[in-house]
């Protein structure tokens, strides 16, 4: 089962972003942009899905279209949590302990994608023949 610690390592190969400790937990920047986060159960999630968040690891990604997230939490419902609070939208919340290791890796991936300045994004995807059809 992946863990913040699997995060962190991807995270480490990605430029320019950085964890923070904030009081509402771990969070994942670049260049002062958030793209990854531990979900709490707030108040305005879901009762069922605030259940899961209380007892599970889950993080949330940004993602970068509302499709995008449809998509993948219709492709992945057992991996994807349907809804949580609407702040910070377009996101998805990805319970750890069902997650598989290379997936994990795309949406760290794609969310630091999604919030990178493009000069950034285009330096590292030159660089590392990381473009968006490339394999990574």
């Amino acid at each position: 089962m992946p863990d913040l610690d699997d995060i962190r390592r991807i995270v480490r190969g990605l430029p320019d972003a950085e964890e923070r400790e904030r009081p509402s937990g771990t969070t994942w920047f670049v260049r002062g942009r958030m793209f990854a986060w531990v979900a709490r159960p707030w108040p305005s999630i879901p009762d069922d899905m605030r259940e899961i968040i209380g007892t599970e690891l889950v993080v949330s990604f940004k993602v970068a279209e509302h499709l995008d997230a449809q998509a993948t939490k219709h492709t992945f419902p057992d991996v994807v949590l349907r809804e949580t609070s609407k702040w910070v939208e377009p996101k998805i919340a990805v319970r750890m302990e069902r997650i598989e290791h290379d997936h994990l890796v795309e949406i760290v991936t794609e969310a630091w994608r999604s919030q990178a300045p493009r000069a950034v994004r285009r330096a590292w995807e030159d660089a590392a023949g990381n473009g968006p059809d490339d394999s990574q």
